[in-house]
């Protein structure tokens, strides 16, 4: 069929094919009008219509631009009021622990130092005064002696009364000083009790000091928080980044952990409920071993929100303390039990071990022969069964960070994605625009030969008509210049 209508007006194709060519860039040329229009309203209406989808999708951005600053705003709002309160809880039970009994610890202070005063008034250095006589004793041993042996010897003996006083004196003082001494190493006690009491109360008044600078920071990033801030809506949304990635890892190791609790239990389970029921594709024991663990899990989560530690069940939290307590007693009863039995599967999974390699070394031919210290083994599997179930308890705290940080990394994705297809849509929009040009050009490349001899026709009639324009128009130039210079010429 296209041989024939390619040598329909000739028998050799090139002639024909030639024929074709002219005859289709002919009909080009007379549609070239159109063919241009359709070009440029197409690429137009593709320009337009990815325009309109960009700005779409810019107006959907800063939509959910603004929705996830207020999430993370509201999430970083309620992680302060968190913090903050929990500071003011531990400010609380300082005052309640320590500041409660400042009156009493005041009192002893003021008891101690009026008996420390006391003491040191009383351990004061006071010397005895000398007897009031001593001095008229004193005049009268004096007096020169004029070798009368009476009066010699009554001299003699005022003057040993004299030093017999002073040397009573000297006891006396000596006395009262080992006294004095005592006092002071009395005081001593007093003095370290009065510098414990005044460390306890630096230690306090530094613990509150450093709870209210904590508070100052936590009520300044409220504050910001509240103000809606740039700086820090970007600083909430790189912790919640960071938050992410962290419990995601935490969440992985918590995967491999349940992967070798499974695999402890899986053989135990299948001696237990049969290893050859079926459930759809998998086996009854793995569903088991799998139910275990997930109710592991469960209990795990459950114990946390009892003690207040995650908050993913608001229902749990809002419970009087009294549930609250019989609710973390049923919980870990619950996985203590759980955590046994998986203790007693992991050792029945080394004794299935033993069993089967005793089977295997029976049929080969050879004498079974008992390992020593096979309970090293067997004491392990059932220290890492038991101690798995409450490792596994602890992924609740993973969790919640990561479902609450998931709607933050989310909405990130999701920004960037509709940035992404905005700036797609623009560029084929602009592309479009551009192909559009490029075709018309492309079209008018096609049929230049007709489009040069319509350019060459057109430029000769314009010639042609521009010439008789110029002849006439000649002699009406003269004469308005001539008019020109006669009536400057008269004025």
């Amino acid at each position: 069929m296209f041989n024939d209508i390619l040598t329909v007006w000739s028998n050799n194709p090139g002639i024909s094919a030639t024929i074709w060519l002219a005859i289709l860039v002919f009909v080009a040329y007379l549609g070239r009008n159109p063919a241009h229009q359709l070009i440029h309203s197409t690429g137009r209406a593709i320009y337009a219509a990815c325009r309109l989808f960009a700005a779409s999708l810019r107006r959907l951005e800063g939509s959910l631009q603004r929705r996830n600053k207020e999430v993370v705003m509201a999430m970083g709002q309620d992680a302060c009021e968190r913090a903050i309160e929990r500071e003011f809880h531990r400010v609380n039970a300082v005052v309640t622990r320590d500041l409660s009994a400042y009156p009493a610890l005041h009192r002893q202070i003021s008891d101690t130092i009026d008996k420390i005063e006391e003491d040191y008034q009383a351990a004061t250095d006071a010397p005895p005064l000398p007897p009031a006589w001593l001095e008229a004793v004193d005049s009268i041993a004096s007096i020169p002696r004029t070798g009368d042996a009476t009066v010699c010897s009554i001299l003699d003996n005022i003057g040993k009364t004299l030093e017999d006083a002073h040397q009573e004196t000297q006891k006396a003082y000596r006395k009262s000083t080992l006294e004095r001494h005592k006092l002071l190493g009395a005081m001593q006690p007093q003095w370290r009790n009065l510098g414990q009491s005044l460390t306890r109360v630096k230690e306090t008044i530094d613990g509150l000091e450093e709870r209210s600078l904590e508070i100052d920071k936590q009520m300044k990033s409220y504050e910001s928080i509240r103000n809606g801030e740039d700086t820090a809506a970007r600083t909430l949304s790189s912790s919640s980044l960071t938050q992410f990635f962290i419990s995601t890892l935490v969440l992985v190791i918590a995967v491999f952990g349940g992967l070798i609790n499974f695999q402890l239990i899986a053989l135990p389970m299948s001696e237990m409920v049969g290893g050859a029921s079926y459930i759809g594709p998998m086996k009854t024991s793995d569903i088991a071993a799998l139910v275990i663990i997930m109710v592991e899990i469960a209990m795990g989560l459950f114990l946390m929100e009892s003690l207040r530690i995650t908050n993913l069940f608001p229902i749990i939290g809002s419970m009087d303390d009294k549930m609250r307590k019989r609710m973390v007693v049923i919980t870990f009863s619950i996985l203590a039990i759980l955590a046994t039995v998986e203790a007693s599967l992991a050792y029945m999974r080394d004794l299935l071990a033993m069993d089967r390699e005793a089977l295997t070394q029976s049929l080969a031919g050879g004498t079974v022969v008992e390992a020593s210290f096979r309970w090293i083994p067997s004491i392990g599997q059932m220290v890492l069964g038991f101690i798995l179930p409450f490792a596994l308890a602890f992924v609740a705290i993973p969790l919640e960070s990561f479902i609450h940080s998931l709607r933050t990394v989310l909405g990130m994705v999701a920004l960037s994605v509709i940035h992404a297809l905005a700036f797609t849509a623009r560029l084929i929009g602009g592309t479009a625009r551009q192909m559009a040009k490029m075709l018309v050009n492309l079209y008018d490349l096609f049929i230049m030969l007709p489009l040069g001899i319509e350019r060459l026709i057109t430029s000769s009639i314009g010639r042609r008509t521009d010439k008789p324009e110029t002849e006439e128009s000649e002699p009406f130039r003269a004469e308005l210049a001539k008019t020109k210079v006669y009536m400057r010429e008269q004025s």
